[in-house]
């Protein structure tokens, strides 16, 4: 028997959705028969003695007659979940049978939650995990099989996929090399996705819904029931560009983190949580914080319907992110940072019964019931949403036209080639699209000529609301509609646009000359 401590046995936890290195230590020692777990384990690592005693039985083994220590090292690092169940019961068996062969775990992360009849059950993360070993240098990780598609999409590491425990102590006690998953890496089922031919006549919204994606930009569709802004919204995600590799193994790790991934997620997200939404599950947190929608909507679409019927808590806590494409999420134990690159598109109603100003039926608000519900919409948020359009009912010959409109695959054709024009523009900042360009990159690359100049003063003088953080946004959407018209520069007639949107109506950007 081994004495003193032991520390090869590697494994990980969650902060947020990264993995930091988890060194388990296992000290066998005589006395009285005891089991601790020293290193701010949850109370579900601790509860793992008895998953772990149950399990060694099932092969013919058990917990040592002994003071056996267990130290999760570093020490100052809160460890949530039921992970390193396995990671530890194979610290404790090797560390107590001599005759065991530790090499085979040598440079592995390993995870992986017990069952009480020694199966290995999924756990969350893995993708995370599969990371941290590649940038360690480590040669691969050791999960249970059902997590073996998640670790299979990093490359340059070997991956080992276990069902059983019995299958490692096998290996460890009479050599052999470590199973490989039996399954080749996969992506997600894809849906049959809703398609924008469907969407009869909103010629407005429609442009507006392209500027917004080539771009990067935030967008608010308002307007009466009925007249088609979440059938808009949701058909979005079909005219974004392809997924990058990149983006989709950063979303896959998103959705990882809270066990929601079964292989690649290689289509854009696209969440649209209810209006009664807690701060916490739309930010993120918790006690072990955790990702929230806005996270679940990265590199993808995030739709807020009925906006104002969002808590004020809700929508202001949503400024933050939209600037810096992340979310801080502050504990007593540290901060963390949530990825929450979206789209933001949001829908409202012009009033509470909806048909102010309509043409269809006459508005029923009052005064003050217009003035409460249109406070309820932050003017900090408003000012970091780059495109307004009213939706308007669509006339009964349009509905029924069978003409289908403009696919929403020729629609996606432009926006990549915008979004190429952009990545080549904004190469040398590390920018991605527009709307992602803080002022010093967007003054450089969004210049304008002395006829710009004159309509953006003109278009000033018309808006005596606009601020300069919505001035600085509607010439960066001016910049993406030049980039979809394929122009290098900005002219007059893209910023009267941008100014449509920025108002809202398409008539006010008919009425500047």
């Amino acid at each position: 028997m081994g004495v003193g401590v032991v520390a090869f046995i590697k494994s990980c936890t969650l902060i947020g959705v990264d993995a930091a290195i988890v060194d388990v230590e296992c000290a066998i020692t005589r006395g009285l028969p005891t089991y601790n777990v020293v290193g701010m384990p949850a109370p579900s690592v601790k509860e793992g003695a008895v998953r772990i005693k149950s399990a060694l039985n099932t092969v013919g083994l058990d917990l040592p007659l002994k003071h056996v220590t267990v130290n999760l090292a570093p020490a100052d690092l809160r460890k949530p979940g039921c992970a390193l169940d396995l990671p530890i019961a194979l610290g404790v068996i090797v560390e107590e049978a001599e005759t065991f062969d530790r090499a085979p775990l040598d440079g592995l992360v390993i995870l992986g939650e017990l069952g009480l009849d020694g199966a290995l059950r999924p756990v969350k993360g893995t993708l995370a995990a599969g990371i941290l070993a590649r940038e360690r240098g480590m040669r691969g990780v050791l999960v249970p099989m059902a997590c073996a598609a998640e670790a299979e999409l990093v490359d340059d590491i070997e991956v080992f996929a276990v069902r059983h425990i019995a299958e490692v102590i096998a290996v460890l006690r009479d050599g052999g090399v470590l199973p490989t998953p039996t399954r080749k890496r996969r992506t997600s089922r894809r849906r049959v996705a809703a398609d924008m031919c469907e969407v009869r006549g909103q010629a407005m919204a429609r442009l507006a819904i392209e500027v917004a994606v080539a771009g990067g930009h935030n967008l608010l569709m308002s307007g009466p029931p009925g007249t088609g802004k979440t059938m808009l919204a949701r058909r979005i995600p079909t005219v974004l560009p392809v997924m990058t590799r990149d983006e989709a193994l950063e979303t896959t790790k998103v959705y990882s983190s809270l066990g929601l991934a079964d292989g690649l997620v290689d289509e854009r997200p696209f969440r649209a949580p209810h209006h009664t939404v807690s701060t916490a599950a739309l930010l993120g947190g918790g006690t072990v914080p955790r990702a929230g929608e806005i996270s679940l909507a990265h590199n993808g679409v995030l739709f807020l319907d009925e906006l104002p019927e969002f808590t004020r808590g809700a929508i202001e806590s949503l400024r933050q992110p939209l600037e810096e494409r992340v979310v801080t999420i502050g504990r007593v134990h540290g901060t963390i940072k949530l990825p929450a690159s979206f789209l933001l598109v949001a829908a409202a109603n012009p009033c509470p019964c909806g048909w102010l100003d309509s043409g269809a039926r006459e508005c029923t608000c009052s005064p003050g019931m217009l003035e409460r519900y249109r406070a309820r919409m932050s003017g900090p948020l408003l000012d970091r949403i780059d495109l307004h359009v009213h939706v308007q009912p669509v006339p009964l010959v349009a509905l029924r036209d069978p003409t289908p409109a403009e696919p929403s695959a020729a629609i996606r054709e432009r926006v990549a080639a915008a979004r190429e024009r952009q990545s080549t523009r904004l190469a040398p900042w590390n920018v991605r699209t527009n709307a992602e360009m803080p002022p010093a990159v967007a003054r450089t690359t969004c210049k304008l000529d002395d006829a710009c100049e004159r309509m953006l003063e003109e278009i000033v003088d018309h808006d005596a609301e606009l601020t300069a953080r919505s001035i600085d946004r509607m010439i960066k959407v001016a910049r993406t509609i030049a980039d979809l018209l394929g122009q290098d520069a900005i002219d007059p007639g893209c910023l009267r646009e941008a100014a449509g949107f920025r108002a809202g109506l398409a008539a006010t950007a008919r009425g500047l000359t």
